[in-house]
């Protein structure tokens, strides 16, 4: 058996902002789950601590358990604050933060091995500028001696390079004993978690680092961090996807969201944007200056360039979105075109209908959305406004520049726009000459 207890309580005051650290997000995800989804499957318990009044943070954890640290008196205390949650746990124990995201699956899983030959595991890292990281400092043997804080170290010891990222794995009920017993007698006066690596050797245990890549240990303290994590994350789900099989024309200006699922032989032109929620299958192509959030899209689909698909969207096999398209929570049909300059909101496409240029579902009344019905094989003219709730049925044609407000049957030929009055001889007859 094994716990993570995360600790999230962070104001994000570095960051000059009124939300909790962890709530900033990186690929589209708070930092709290990324940190959660690595532990997940890894750890059979998962307990989030949280600052007052963080209901938000406490949705993320969700359904994991979490705890309040109504007094921010170092990270020894809020790793304790778990204790509650944790009394008769048997097994293994590893304290994390939240503003260390970027740590990955394999890397966790080493700490845990790493603990099965010693009493203590501890991440660490060799970053190019140890800054005012704890330094990790070790005997003969590479064992960890103790950890200690920038602050209260001396010049030697700021001149170690090993580094301490924070992250400790032991078994439960003896790290439990070891943060009841760390002390806030030091130049911050603070209860430090780290100084558990002491008392663990005070008990005879012996303590062990386990190194990881600083790009993978950094934590996020600014919003300049913040960004280069995000940078770090967008070169892991680059490679990601191209070892699934996709194709990426200019991969450094394709942002992709933690969740984005990409199958094989998709193609990607340059500058898309990714949100949260997104599958696209096989084949299909994204052209350049597309944004995705919330669709689906199907097999062999073409999307783009310069299309929009919000939340909601389920485009299928070989249907196009064309230049200048927005559809939000709209499903096109198999081999339905939508080529140009058009909005389809709550709409119901059937397949191989056809969209012309600049037709609009009007979808909302100022109080309530309707939605929008086209049949399989509609065409519907350019410059059409669809006022729903309305429905034009399979083959059915609707004539540009119509305003349909009532229902069209299927096989019908809709024209709602005012009939053209030609006058001879009312023309501009040489103006300016």
């Amino acid at each position: 058996m094994r716990a993570a207890i995360i600790l999230a309580a962070g104001l994000g005051t570095r960051m000059k902002s009124s939300r909790p650290k962890a709530l900033h997000a990186i690929a589209g995800r708070p930092m709290l789950a990324h940190l959660i989804a690595a532990c997940e499957g890894l750890f059979d318990r998962i307990v989030v601590v949280v600052g007052p009044e963080m209901v938000a943070l406490e949705k993320v954890a969700a359904p994991h358990a979490t705890v309040v640290q109504h007094e921010r008196l170092g990270t020894g205390h809020a790793a304790l604050q778990a204790a509650p949650l944790m009394e008769g746990f048997a097994g293994d124990a590893a304290v994390l933060y939240a503003d260390n995201p970027l740590i990955t699956r394999a890397t966790l899983e080493r700490l845990v091995a790493a603990r099965r030959q010693a009493g203590l595991a501890l991440l660490a890292m060799r970053p190019a500028d140890p800054a005012r990281y704890g330094r990790v400092l070790t005997d003969a043997n590479g064992d960890i001696t103790r950890v200690v804080e920038w602050a209260d170290a001396t010049a030697a010891e700021r001149a170690v390079g090993l580094c301490n990222a924070g992250v400790v794995c032991a078994e439960a009920e003896s790290l439990l004993r070891w943060l009841r017993a760390v002390s806030n007698d030091n130049a911050k006066g603070e209860y430090y978690l780290t100084d558990v690596v002491a008392l663990a050797r005070q008990d005879g245990e012996r303590a062990v680092a386990v190194e990881a890549p600083e790009a993978e240990l950094r934590g996020i303290n600014s919003r300049a961090e913040l960004a280069e994590a995000e940078a770090a994350m967008q070169a892991r789900l680059r490679a990601a996807a191209f070892e699934a099989g996709v194709t990426m024309q200019a991969p450094e200006t394709v942002f992709l969201a933690a969740d984005t699922v990409l199958a094989p032989d998709v193609v990607i032109g340059p500058h898309v944007v990714f949100g949260p929620g997104v599958t696209v299958a096989e084949g299909a192509e994204i052209r350049a200056f597309s944004h995705l959030e919330g669709a689906r899209v199907g097999r062999d689909a073409i999307i783009g360039p310069y299309a929009r698909l919000r939340p909601g969207t389920v485009v299928e096999a070989r249907a196009h979105v064309g230049n200048f398209v927005e559809l939000k929570a709209a499903t096109l049909g198999e081999g339905a075109k939508a080529n140009h300059l058009s909005y389809l909101g709550d709409a119901t496409i059937g397949a191989d209908a056809n969209i012309g240029a600049g037709t609009i579902t009007c979808n909302y009344d100022g109080i309530a959305k309707h939605r929008t019905e086209i049949g399989e094989g509609a065409f519907i003219g350019s410059d059409t406004a669809l006022v729903a709730p309305v429905k034009v049925g399979a083959r059915a044609l609707v004539a540009a520049g119509s305003v349909i407000t009532e229902d069209v049957p299927a096989d019908a030929l809709a024209i709602a726009r005012g009939r053209q009055v030609t006058k001879p001889g009312r023309g501009f007859r040489g103006k300016g000459k």
